[in-house]
């Protein structure tokens, strides 16, 4: 018998809100996050604007020696954890934490203190005298579950997941698995990403990913539209609590939705182009509906991956229809990416909890900056405005990341 997950705490710093109240009502009114950046100098850069996490101060969460001791990415993970434990009523007084671990994952990890060690180092002439004893815990991705289980002092599975832009829906994901089969009774899962550098954007810029649309940066981030770019990057972190069923009703949780389907593939095909036709991505979703026990009937909205670029997006739609077929036209999918840019390690997490509160609210934020129809991408993508929907029992977020990472998970309403 699989035991039944459910969420009980939300937490998130995103480029249009530093708390999931404020992420939320923005997301719904369709508010963009991005504009030029104010982190460093982006004037010789091809691409000069960023979803940046504004007003975001460390030390608003923990105290000056810790904030000075983690990278920005562990700063976002802090943050939206600690919001998503006091949402969840949790008493850490009154659990069994042998029994409740945290799988926390970033993409790319401590990038800024990367760029700044090694500027520092380049600065003394080779001479790494300066060089920080802190350099390698704040650079490595997995310090943050670590931090976080010290914070909490929750000492059941404690690990990191890295898969590009699906790493926090495989961090939901494992965390999943190890309650539903019994090997944890709570979890603390999420992701983030904090990489809007001078290498970050530069090495993007390279490889000509994101958007270089400089004179309209809020127009930038155009999941599905006949004219976009590329993406555009975000910051920011998000984190969920999952426990066991049970579990919960012991301690009289509140109950946002239950996690009941997962799928996990790999393209095999390219180290950053998706598979033709989003077969890879397909076959999640596919995963995902029967692992849930659902049909495809059953789904009502998909949280797409929509990241704003020519392949992602077409193939993407390709995937939809290809599981869906003609009730592919009936189904609301849409793109918060186009709202808060592309959060990396950081996506899978927020996204996710944009389809819970969409189950609990009945509302699906809207595809902003949606203009021009492309032949490849003519599915309903809740064009510029959010639609108000009764009785949505059913989401699926997808996600994708370089590499041939996919991932789906089924979200449900709690009955």
């Amino acid at each position: 018998m699989k035991r039944r997950v459910v969420v009980t705490g939300l937490g998130a710093v995103t480029p249009i809100g530093l708390n999931v109240t404020d992420f939320w009502k923005n997301l719904i009114e369709g508010k963009s996050g991005v504009d030029y950046i104010t982190n460093f100098d982006a004037s010789l850069f091809p691409t000069k604007f960023a979803a940046e996490l504004k007003g975001f101060n460390a030390l608003d969460y923990m105290d000056r020696k810790t904030a000075q001791r983690v990278d920005i990415f562990t700063q976002y993970a802090i943050a939206a954890s600690d919001e998503a434990i006091r949402d969840s009523g949790l008493d850490l007084e009154k659990i069994d934490k042998e029994r409740c671990g945290v799988i926390y994952g970033s993409g790319i990890g401590g990038m800024w203190t990367y760029d700044t060690q090694h500027n520092l180092l380049i600065s003394r002439n080779g001479n790494p005298d300066r060089i920080s004893p802190f350099f390698i815990p704040m650079l490595i991705a997995d310090i943050t579950p670590g931090r976080l289980s010290i914070k909490y002092g929750m000492k059941g599975p404690n690990y990191s997941t890295l898969s590009a832009c699906s790493t926090s829906a495989h961090s939901i994901i494992d965390s999943l698995l190890l309650i539903r089969h019994g090997y944890a009774d709570l979890m603390v899962t999420g992701g983030s990403e904090g990489v809007i550098c001078p290498m970050g954007v530069g090495g993007f810029n390279a490889m000509k990913a994101i958007s270089t649309r400089n004179d309209a940066p809020q127009k930038a981030s155009r999941p599905f539209d006949k004219e976009r770019d590329g993406f555009v990057m975000g910051e920011g972190g998000g984190t969920l609590v999952l426990e066991e069923l049970g579990h919960a009703k012991a301690r009289g949780a509140k109950i946002y939705a239950e996690v009941t389907g997962f799928g996990m593939t790999g393209d095999a095909h390219h180290i950053t182009e998706p598979a033709p036709n989003g077969e890879g991505l397909a076959n999640a979703i596919r995963l995902a509906i029967n692992d849930a026990e659902l049909t495809t009937d059953d789904v009502d909205v998909i949280n797409a991956h929509g990241t704003s670029t020519p392949p992602n997006d077409k193939n993407e739609t390709a995937a939809i229809k290809t599981i869906f077929r003609e009730r592919a036209y009936d189904l609301y999918v849409h793109s918060i990416k186009s709202e808060v840019g592309h959060l990396l390690g950081a996506a899978g997490a927020v996204e996710a909890i944009s389809a819970i509160l969409t189950i609990r609210d009945g509302i699906i934020p809207p595809t902003i900056n949606y203009e021009f129809i492309d032949d490849e991408c003519d599915l309903n993508y809740v064009p510029n405005t959010a639609i108000k929907k009764d009785n949505i029992k059913v989401v699926i977020s997808n996600n994708s990341g370089f590499g041939g990472h996919n991932t789906a998970i089924v979200f449900k309403k709690y009955e």
